[in-house]
């Protein structure tokens, strides 16, 4: 019995240490990311663009005034030319000042622009569009702009809102984009690469996937919670079957990120919070 209670409390002990550690160890630093993004697309005028990716913030759960503060800094280290921000920057159950999440917003840099799309937790929707356009992003919720850099010919970056609060047709969602290409004539100078942000990385399946080169997605948090050898313990509705880093379907790249705060609850465990960093290029 003696050694039955050690074992137990031993045991006990350990999931506290966890515990502990998920909760006040693992949720601090960043991690970045960094990915080379190879397409024969790409032109010497967009050879080496660098894409900062920023996800699933949920602004004061771990994420505090001074933790996005470093988080900015960390991003504009990185001289982007492109940031995007694919939702749940903010978070319907914590509250926040919306003046200063703008002031620091603001100061992020970006040679080519800003862009962001609404994530499932961006509630009321009137606040994260006010948020979003008072900061200097550019709100692509289920539109599309082209981005144009020492070149006549264009990347197209489009977006598409969060589906898991607005369940429409992705078809609708996309059909300001689905448009533009399909009525593209011969003599039209076209968008020699495809980005598409969306939150939920699960409606993929949905998608015309050779209307688009490179995918960005947030929402599955990388499980949040990851066991050594086992990965993910859990993933939220619409990331279960795609909640990694990276997956290769037919010829799009996409890639999730496990975004930088909490959602629930406020553990991470193997899972520090992280940005992605992308270059682009043709070799």
């Amino acid at each position: 019995m003696k050694k039955v209670l050690i074992i137990i409390s031993i045991i006990i002990l350990i999931i506290i240490c966890c515990l502990l550690y998920a909760r006040f160890i693992s949720t601090k630093g960043l991690k970045i990311k960094e990915y080379k993004v190879i397409n024969n697309k790409i032109t010497d005028e967009y050879h080496g663009l660098k894409i900062v990716h920023l996800t699933d913030i949920h602004y004061n759960t771990i994420i505090s005034e001074n933790e996005l503060k470093n988080i900015i800094n960390k991003v504009n280290e990185l001289n982007p030319d492109i940031v995007v921000l694919t939702g749940d920057l903010i978070d319907e159950r914590i509250s926040y000042d919306k003046e200063e999440l703008i002031n620091q917003l603001k100061q992020i840099k970006a040679k080519l622009g800003k862009y962001a799309i609404s994530g499932n937790h961006d509630l009321p929707i009137e606040d994260y569009n006010y948020l979003i356009n008072e900061s200097g992003f550019k709100n692509i919720d289920n539109t599309y702009e082209l981005i144009y850099s020492n070149s006549n010919q264009p990347i197209v970056i489009s977006g598409i809102s969060n589906n898991t609060n607005d369940n429409s047709d992705i078809g609708i969602k996309t059909e300001q984009f689905d448009n533009y290409i399909a009525n593209l004539k011969a003599d039209d100078i076209k968008p020699i690469y495809s980005i598409l942000l969306i939150h939920e990385p699960d409606i993929v399946n949905n998608l015309k996937l050779n209307n688009y080169d490179l995918i960005l997605a947030g929402h599955s948090h990388g499980g949040q919670v990851r066991l050594p050898f086992i990965g993910a313990i859990y993933t939220p509705e619409n990331a279960k079957k795609y909640y990694d880093e990276y997956y290769k379907i037919n010829n799009t790249d996409l890639y999730i990120s496990s975004g930088l705060g909490t959602s629930l609850y406020k553990f991470r465990f193997f899972n520090k919070p992280s940005i992605n960093f992308y270059r682009i290029t043709n070799k």
